[in-house]
């Protein structure tokens, strides 16, 4: 009686800590991981001591918090960045990857977290007067590769000549030394940099209108095909951060507008 006795209270108490163990495994052990690029200012960025910062930065943490899950931040190459998520090196993509058609052949999207237009900038002495195809004819256009923006540079100012690049950095550069003759990008990104010693040189033309198809209806967290679950999770908390203040709150750090768009 007393070997049973002890075997059932033995019994009992594991029971008791594999329960308070898997409890305790619900509620604080589930991370998402983020893949996002880290040279994209003001949306993600790497600072010279390299911790990741910005816009995408800080959505990310917020839908987290309010997902209850810990993210933890993976950076990868742009070009890379939807090969390296279905393959598993991270969960979702928070990195301004606009919504198209293309990419949700192979991946699906949250619904967007921001929307704003493309722009051209040139430098301040430049004669380009129009950020039209006929205002930019013969012209060298830099762009960052594999995006919305080199893409509608490709097909809606076919006049230029479209030279790409693996980040903005090195568009910048560029143009900077005169050897492109305008940039296409985000009207943020393009905005900002302006405002920076290195932006000094240029100046926006003007913004373009987003094409439905090539631009897509914004910005949105990408994730793994049939993903359905974690979907509707980022959905639930990016409309929970619109609602609660969180969005704003984020927003009116780096913009003077709601970069939520229309």
């Amino acid at each position: 009686m007393r070997i049973s006795k002890y075997l059932t209270l033995a019994a009992s108490a594991a029971a008791l800590a594999i329960s308070m163990g898997a409890a305790q495994a619900d509620d604080h052990t589930k991370t998402i991981k983020i893949g996002t690029e880290g040279a994209y200012p003001p949306f993600n960025n790497l600072t010279s001591d390299g911790k990741l910062e910005g816009f995408d930065i800080d959505i990310a943490n917020a839908l987290c918090e309010e997902m209850k899950v810990k993210c933890e931040f993976v950076t990868n190459d742009w070009d890379g960045m939807i090969p390296s998520l279905i393959a598993g090196k991270f969960d979702a993509v928070i990195a301004s990857m606009s919504i198209t058609e293309e990419r949700k052949e192979k991946v699906d999207f949250s619904d967007k977290y921001y929307n704003s237009p493309p722009a051209i900038a040139v430098p301040k002495d430049s004669d380009i007067t129009e950020a039209t195809d006929a205002g930019l004819s013969g012209k060298v256009l830099g762009a960052q590769s594999a995006t919305t923006h080199s893409n509608y540079a490709e097909e809606k100012i076919p006049s230029v000549e479209v030279r790409l690049y693996p980040t903005p950095d090195e568009y910048k550069l560029d143009i900077a030394n005169g050897r492109i003759d305008a940039v296409i990008d985000d009207v943020i990104v393009l905005s900002e940099w302006l405002k920076t010693d290195d932006g000094a040189c240029c100046k926006i033309l003007g913004t373009l209108t987003p094409d439905p198809v090539i631009n897509g209806p914004g910005a949105g967290i990408a994730i793994r095909k049939g993903e359905d679950e974690l979907r509707e999770q980022f959905n639930a908390a990016i409309i929970a951060l619109r609602e609660n203040g969180k969005y704003k709150e984020i927003n009116d750090q780096y913009f003077e507008f709601d970069v939520y768009g229309d």
